[in-house]
């Protein structure tokens, strides 16, 4: 059975083009939760930016079911949450959180 999607592919609209491939949990495109945790790695795929995309309360046991993290254009992410839109040229490594009660993220330790 496949994934119902919190926005429709035809729904999607041109926020950045170009960006590349991230990760991001089914909490966030098919449940529609916020993302509350993002982070970058350093990559050695071209098209995968490193980033990884999470609601925040995904347990171990959740991320180690393969089928709950799909790869995405950050378009598609950006759609979900276009806050992110603001840190996506951060280089790698680096990690943000949201700031409760709002739509800004600020740095954590990596």
């Amino acid at each position: 059975m496949g994934k119902t999607y919190k926005i429709r592919a035809e729904d999607i609209v041109q926020l950045v083009t170009n960006a590349g491939g991230c990760l991001a949990t089914d909490r966030i495109t098919v449940d529609g939760c916020d993302v509350s945790y993002m982070y970058r790695e350093k990559t050695a795929r071209p098209l995968d930016t490193g980033w990884r995309f999470f609601a925040g309360d995904e347990s171990p046991e959740y991320l180690k079911v393969s089928s709950h993290t799909d790869v995405y254009d950050i378009n598609t992410i950006a759609n979900h949450e276009p806050a992110i839109l603001s840190y996506i040229d951060t280089p790698a490594p680096c990690a943000f959180e949201r700031i409760p009660g709002s739509r800004k993220f600020r740095p954590v330790e990596t």
